[in-house]
């Protein structure tokens, strides 16, 4: 159990090399400042264009706490960065917070059915509210309060062991769908909760989350995630598939998620011991399985360099777009197992994904990553547009330095002499 604690890289390792070092670095300086452009005077952040440029959207809730949870880490390592964390805190406390029902809306200022109360958004909020906290923002005391009290109250299901997804803005019309996405999230932010409150309650509850969904139900589809299920937990394998290209619940099995699972289920695993509690041996188990079954029928399947976004259940490529969160999530898993394992085939993966960052992904001339590629690695606007997200970049960016946990704020915390920027 000592090297899951210590999560020790030889220095001779890849990950530690001088130049690779250079390039994380001059990234999370890019990203922080491109980010930086987001913020809005009329308080809350914007979303940026394929140019940093602000474009005319309504206040986006995601945007919010992801800006928030970013430079509440940033602020941690430089407190430059703290007025910006404090401005995110301000803007979902009175901004996009539903002052009469209570919980968060998906967006202000756009259509009404924008106003269902989503576990997506929620999960969110508490991980942007815990790591406020853990930096000691203003106001993120009471983020935080209001947070676990919505997730309390509303989302999560002590019989199921498990998130509800959705109501209608005043909480009725609970919706009969159960995702994987608001629930892997969910994991995320339970474990800053953890962090933040001091509450193993929180750890328990993501282990719960993570033996249905991915020992329960991944494990037997050889280990790709199952996204989309009714509400008495039977999967609904053909959800979406005429709208295969949903931004947030596509037709099939994402790899990136397969990803970010195997992440989560490391961070759960390296918590557990770290507060003594009983260590199913799953959790390594399924993550490897994850890593390598995303991995197997992701990259370069359909010929080209890359992970493809979406797949059948037959392993077949369905979207061959490039996302960037996902290659950002392969290199953020595949450092963690190999911190984990020390196996030298996932430094060989690093290298792979991030060399392929480092050509496609990243965007020399404006900034930030590209967050679209095509099939044939050019840039496209045809699902995501713009740039609005430098979470998944900075927390990929940020792992290779940080031992194996459950919050990145408190890790940051407990190790912010080993960045500068």
């Amino acid at each position: 159990m000592k090297n899951i604690m210590e999560n020790q890289v030889e220095k001779s390792s890849w990950i530690l090399s001088e130049e690779h070092q250079q390039f994380l670095n001059s990234q999370i300086e890019s990203i922080l400042l491109f980010g930086s452009g987001a913020a809005l005077n009329q308080g809350g952040f914007g979303i940026l264009d394929e140019k940093g440029e602000v474009m005319n959207v309504p206040l986006d809730t995601l945007q919010n706490t992801r800006m928030t949870h970013c430079f509440s880490i940033a602020s941690l390592i430089n407190p430059a960065y703290g007025s910006l964390a404090d401005h995110g805190v301000k803007a979902l406390l009175h901004l996009i917070q539903d002052q009469y029902n209570g919980g968060w809306f998906y967006t202000i200022g756009g259509e009404h059915s924008s106003a269902r109360k989503q576990a997506y958004i929620h999960a969110f909020v508490a991980l942007a509210a815990a790591s406020a906290s853990i930096a000691k923002r203003d106001g993120a005391a009471e983020l935080l309060e209001a947070a676990i009290s919505v997730i309390e109250k509303y989302f999560w299901d002590e019989e199921e062991s498990a998130m509800q997804e959705s109501y209608a803005y005043d909480w009725t019309d609970a919706e009969g769908y159960r995702g994987a996405n608001s629930n892997m999230h969910a994991v995320e932010a339970f474990l800053a909760l953890a962090a933040a409150t001091n509450d193993d309650k929180w750890l328990i509850r993501a282990l719960s989350i993570c033996e249905r969904l991915i020992h329960k139900h991944a494990a037997v589809n050889y280990y790709g995630v199952v996204e989309h299920f009714d509400k008495h937990w039977n999967p609904v394998k053909e959800y979406n598939i005429e709208d295969k290209e949903h931004k947030f619940r596509p037709y099939g099995i994402t790899p990136g998620h397969g990803f970010e699972w195997s992440r989560l289920l490391l961070s759960l695993e390296a918590e557990l011991i770290k507060r003594n509690h009983a260590v199913p041996d799953w959790l390594l188990t399924d993550a490897v399985h994850l890593f390598d079954a995303a991995w197997n029928k992701g990259w370069n399947v359909d010929g080209n360099p890359g992970i493809v976004y979406t797949l059948d259940f037959d392993g077949l490529p369905v979207i061959g777009a490039r996302m960037h969160w996902v290659a950002a999530e392969a290199a953020a898993a595949a450092t963690v197992l190999f911190k984990r394992t020390f196996n030298e085939e996932y430094e060989t993966s690093i290298e792979k994904i991030w060399s392929y960052i480092g050509r496609y992904m990243v965007d020399y001339e404006r900034g930030s990553w590209h967050h679209n590629l095509d099939e044939e690695n050019v840039p496209t606007d045809k699902i995501w547009r713009g740039k609005p997200d430098i979470y998944h970049i900075l927390q990929c960016l940020l792992l290779p330095n940080l031992p194996i946990g459950g919050s990145i704020a408190q890790s940051v915390k407990e190790n912010a002499a080993l960045f500068s920027f």
